[in-house]
């Protein structure tokens, strides 16, 4: 199995680039000052077909000729601009349209995929709640299945695509039952947006990520008929650990974007930043962090598109399932953990002008953050890998 990005790859990065440097890089610093959520810019992605990189030809996406290393591609050239550009993408793919593309029924991907897949429409995965993260199993939303219909009553936070004016759905983690040892049966079901008791509450005033649409969320007595439960009852767990496979690496992608734009930034402004008669860039103690950024780029890209790839060959070969949560896992911690780094050297280099927002070193260190917490905490990652070599860890 190679790893190198393929000729169609390479292709479909330039167009995704032309695109993000005409499209996002002239309006991203007005959007983001505003916290503004660009619905303009979604349909036109959408034209482009980014939403159906991995989605079936009958509901317009791109079938055969789509893969999960193209939207990989995808996420790391709109990061590489802007990070939340990026994420909205990621989430409507991963947490939107793939569990329900995964564990949806016929007539569920029906009704929600084509306009999710043309990006007429978004959708969110509501799994974080106040008292439930990292550790999910301590969901406390509830559904109860009353007159054929699922009963919806909890609250769930920072639930990305969620409240939008495009947003359709939101699928949430919700306990249905107890099972025979004690523990919560945790179910997934559909909520369409709109629903009465369904409330997207205001949106947060974040540290970044500020084009991105996040909300807390709150169910009071919602109600949808029995057939919204998206897959087997008291599998809502399960399916939300497969979906966030996915998206560690698509999140790794993201983080790659980040690294490549430290550099690029880094790399123009010593050349032309003047001290002492001489760009800073000859200087040691600032080609050596860039140096660095550049180690960091290679190592990430590779063992994020190593990821993807065993994604994409597991779509064909059954290839080992957790040897690709591990490699989603080692992919996402470096990656993410590289970018923080990166956007703090980058700022570094910059100095004093690193911490104005007119210049865009400044927005991407705000928006590194969230990498290392998002879809899976950097210890998270940690516990995973560890469990993957054998050790008994908790």
């Amino acid at each position: 199995m190679t790893f190198e990005l393929s000729a169609e790859h390479e292709d479909f990065r330039r167009s995704i680039r032309d695109f993000a440097e005409k499209e996002v890089a002239p309006h991203v610093a007005g959007w983001d000052r505003a916290h503004h959520f660009p619905v303009d810019l979604v349909a036109k992605m959408g034209d482009l077909g980014l939403f159906g990189l991995t989605a079936p030809e009958e509901y317009g996406g791109a079938g055969d000729d789509g893969d999960f290393t193209s939207l990989c591609v995808a996420i790391e050239e709109l990061g590489r601009v802007d990070q939340s550009v990026g994420i909205t993408l990621e989430a409507a793919v991963g947490l939107g349209i793939n569990p329900i593309q995964t564990f949806g029924t016929k007539e569920q991907q029906d009704r929600w995929l084509p306009d999710l897949v043309a990006g007429k429409a978004i959708a969110g995965f509501g799994l974080t709640e106040p008292g439930a993260g990292s550790d999910a199993g301590a969901t406390a939303t509830k559904a109860e299945l009353v007159d054929d219909e699922w009963v919806v009553n909890g609250a769930k936070q920072f639930i990305t695509n969620s409240g939008s004016e495009i947003t359709s759905c939101v699928t949430v983690t919700a306990r249905t039952g107890t099972r025979d040892n004690g523990s919560p049966e945790i179910s997934a079901i559909i909520l369409p947006a709109g629903t009465p008791g369904f409330v997207a509450e205001k949106a947060y005033d974040k540290l970044g990520w500020h084009l991105s649409d996040t909300h807390p969320l709150t169910f009071t007595d919602a109600r949808v008929p029995a057939d919204h439960l998206l897959g087997e009852r008291g599998r809502g767990f399960a399916q939300f650990l497969a979906t966030l496979d996915d998206g560690r690496v698509a999140i790794a992608a993201l983080a790659v974007g980040c690294i490549q734009a430290c550099l690029d930034m880094s790399v123009e402004y010593a050349g032309e930043r003047q001290t002492f008669g001489g760009p800073i860039g000859r200087k040691q103690g600032v080609a050596f962090q860039i140096a660095d950024l550049e180690v960091m780029l290679q190592a990430s890209r590779a063992l994020t598109y190593k990821a993807a790839a065993m994604k994409d060959a597991g779509r064909h070969t059954g290839s080992s399932m957790k040897e690709f949560k591990r490699a989603a896992a080692v992919a996402k911690l470096y990656a993410t953990e590289s970018a923080v780094t990166a956007t703090r050297i980058a700022t570094q280099v910059f100095g004093g002008y690193g911490f104005m927002e007119e210049y865009p070193v400044a927005r991407f260190y705000r928006d590194a953050k969230i990498l290392e917490i998002g879809e899976g905490t950097s210890e998270v990652q940690r516990m995973l890998i560890a469990r993957g070599l054998g050790l008994p860890v908790e």
